[in-house]
């Protein structure tokens, strides 16, 4: 019996032996291993361990392996990490470029860089592009007769040759506008040329704007400076009026215009005000699908007018620093209130004020999805907060109706650009 538990032990001796003699080939030249003989009820690393000289070294390398095992356990999670963060980026990505440019929230606060149309008009179906055409052409005709009718009653044989010049360019149009209708209908190859043919139309028709101009400017001294209308007829980023001066400090306000456009979806940016440092000190914008809101240094209150039905409509909306108290009206009648919209931050100065586009930076940054589309006249500011009564008589186009004592409606008040263009204010007019 003493015999076979000898050999036994001896057995696993061996053993021992050859199981670290090939282990060693793992662990380099330098690395020695001693082998001794282990009982056969005792672990075999254990009993290795044990020893004082060879143990400690041993000891010593499986920590090391131990410590490596870690380190790439390690790297494996911050690699699994990268894979989810640029999964989750990619995945964005995807849904972003899905997504109608009109979505976003603007009240959220910046855009993405790559959402902005920075080059000009925004992109159109072919539909959308002869609605578009369509309302300038009647636009342009209704100016002409306007300008006609002007020129008959002053006799004037200028007035009247240039009239003549653009009426056949507008014809020029129209025949430009059918035939495209009759490509879409017989989805002939031309269309895919349209980019380039809405280009050279539309570059046509900011010339007729701006000859329409010349015209119109030839005939302030026969009305007041402030009886005009500034109409945006296309959704570009170059489209804009500037007012020559800064806003003050404010710490209640109060704002008022006249608004008409049935522009889809939303009708853009009627104003924005920007200081340094804050591209929304103050800003009225609808925005894609989302209803129209105010921005007052960022924080924004949700609008309840509904202005795009393409007729005239007068909105006014008051605010007062201390507890954000603002109010809306629509055609002199109140439609909606609120609190908490920046309390107590006053309106800063030393801005700059643009009608039509809304300001990603001081004095630029247009983004053509948010530009105003339709006529706005009377625009005019107050640092105070006008009574119930005062905004009716606004909207009525009473005699007792106030301007703005910050900033008044006046044609030298304001410069304008890329081909936006004024004429008589009519909206008092049919009221009347």
């Amino acid at each position: 019996m003493r015999a076979t538990k000898t050999g036994i032990s001896w057995r696993l001796f061996l053993f021992s032996c050859l199981f670290l003699e090939t282990s060693s080939q793992d662990f380099g030249a330098q690395t020695q291993f001693i082998c001794t003989s282990v009982p056969k009820d005792m672990d075999i690393c254990a009993a290795t361990l044990q020893n004082s000289v060879p143990g400690e070294d041993l000891k010593t390398t499986v920590m090391q392996l131990r410590e490596t095992v870690l380190q790439q356990k390690e790297t494996i999670m911050n690699q699994k990490e990268t894979i989810r963060e640029l999964t989750s980026k990619l995945s964005r990505c995807e849904s972003q470029s899905g997504a109608e440019p009109g979505d976003a929230r603007p009240g959220a606060r910046r855009k993405d860089a790559g959402s902005k149309n920075t080059m000009g008009d925004v992109s159109r179906g072919p539909a959308d592009t002869l609605t578009q055409l369509s309302q300038t052409l009647q636009s342009l005709k209704q100016r002409l007769e306007n300008l006609e009718q002007f020129s008959r009653s002053n006799n004037s044989v200028q007035a009247s040759s240039l009239k003549d010049l653009l009426q056949s360019k507008i014809d020029d149009l129209e025949k430009q506008v059918l035939s495209r209708v009759n490509s879409i209908e017989e989805g002939k190859p031309g269309l895919r040329n349209e980019t380039e043919q809405r280009g050279r139309v539309e570059s046509t028709l900011t010339s007729i704007h701006q000859r329409i101009t010349d015209l119109e400017k030839g005939q302030r001294d026969n009305r007041p400076l402030d009886k005009f209308q500034l109409t945006f007829p296309l959704r570009t980023n170059y489209m804009y009026a500037k007012v020559k001066k800064s806003l003050p400090e404010m710490y209640a306000l109060t704002v008022c215009m006249w608004l008409k456009s049935n522009a889809s979806p939303g009708v853009g940016t009627p104003f924005s005000y920007a200081v340094p440092g804050q591209a929304n000190e103050l800003v009225l914008i609808e925005w894609g699908n989302n209803p129209m809101e105010i921005l007052i240094n960022d924080k924004v209150a949700k609008l309840p007018f509904l202005i795009n039905d393409g007729k005239w409509h007068h909105i006014c909306v008051t605010w007062t620093t201390r507890d954000g108290v603002w109010e809306a009206f629509q055609d002199g009648v109140k439609r909606g209130s609120g609190e908490n919209l920046a309390p107590y931050h006053p309106i800063k100065p030393q801005g700059l004020l643009i009608l039509g586009q809304e300001q990603d930076t001081l004095g630029g940054g247009f983004d053509a999805t948010q530009a105003f589309v339709g006529d706005l006249a009377n625009f005019h500011i107050w640092d105070r907060k006008l009574s119930v009564g005062e905004i009716y008589n606004l909207a009525t186009c009473s005699s007792k109706a106030q301007v703005g004592n910050v900033f008044a409606w006046m044609e030298t008040s304001l410069d304008i650009y890329g081909g936006a263009s004024k004429w008589t204010f009519e909206a008092c007019r049919q009221l009347n």
